[in-house]
């Protein structure tokens, strides 16, 4: 059974960081390239980042610059370091696991955490 769980989520200023955290069981983790993703109420849920297994990293342009994905193998996690934070990147924030397909959508993802939700705000 595959579980996805986030950690590190919260409230914070803006121009504040927050690391997020995915740990994943049930998978083969170095084999899947991890992406996050986040949604607020009313919208699509929108691609963030991901790492593919050999640790090519991908953005959105909204966030380029300002997060870092990484990954570490030995203990099947996946992070989010998120600097600069701005009111816009509040939503609920959610790991998951690609199954095949782009990095950039959804329905490329095939296993997904339950999500944590970060809000930015003075």
């Amino acid at each position: 059974q595959v579980q996805l769980l986030e950690s590190g989520g919260g409230l914070v200023q803006p121009g504040g960081s927050l690391r997020l955290s995915c740990a994943a069981s049930g998978l083969t983790f170095s084999n899947y390239a991890m992406g996050w993703f986040r949604q607020v109420p009313g919208k699509e849920r929108e691609f963030v980042s991901a790492i593919s297994w050999s640790g090519s990293t991908y953005y959105a342009d909204s966030v380029k610059g300002r997060f870092t994905i990484s990954r570490d193998n030995a203990k099947n996690t996946v992070y989010l370091q998120m600097n600069s934070l701005k009111p816009e990147d509040t939503a609920v924030y959610y790991c998951a696991a690609k199954s095949v397909g782009t990095v950039y959508s959804t329905n490329s993802y095939g296993y997904w955490g339950q999500g944590t939700q970060v809000t930015v705000t003075s």
